[in-house]
């Protein structure tokens, strides 16, 4: 096997869609490593309103001023994944105690399978705590303003899938 890079972190997920707290954290580990994949799942037990083509899009947008944060769609077992790109780092965000025991048990599922990629937990930006994509998707299926909660092209996203017409600005 070759060498994993300590510097290079796999962020996974499905991001469905990218919320102000993804983004924050994406930022907020790019302090710490030198580049980061934003690896979007294909497959998931989740119903998801956008296609797998639709979020890598809107994660290329949101993140096109920075070369080190890489969007790549993946569709295997996510350790196979990490170990295929060379990283030595799965980083994963926690709002609350509430989702630490199901990060807890993926990560020493990760550890048992290849001892030599960690698992790095952060914590989400105090903001960004109530924040979850499901929730998003629940507050613009019925009209709600998502402006703020959400970067600028999910914005617009939004409101073609769900026919709104927030006019929030363009900014990330």
């Amino acid at each position: 096997m070759a060498e994993l890079n300590p510097r290079l972190a796999v962020y996974p997920g499905t991001f469905d869609p990218l919320t102000m707290g993804h983004v924050s954290l994406i930022r907020r580990g790019r302090k710490v490593f030198d580049e980061i994949i934003l690896a979007i799942a294909g497959s998931t037990p989740k119903k998801t309103l956008f296609s797998l083509e639709e979020r890598v899009a809107l994660a290329r947008e949101v993140f096109r001023d920075d070369p080190h944060i890489i969007i790549e769609p993946f569709d295997s077992l996510l350790i196979d994944y990490v170990e295929e790109k060379g990283a030595g780092v799965i980083m994963r965000g926690l709002r609350a105690v509430s989702d630490f025991e199901y990060e807890f048990q993926m990560a020493l599922m990760n550890r048992k399978l290849r001892r030599e990629i960690e698992t790095v937990f952060m914590m989400t930006d105090f903001r960004w705590m109530y924040l979850s994509s499901t929730i998003v998707k629940e507050v613009a299926q019925y009209g709600g303003d998502v402006c703020g909660l959400v970067p600028g092209p999910v914005v617009k996203a939004l409101n073609v899938k769900f026919g709104l017409g927030y006019g929030c600005g363009e900014g990330v």
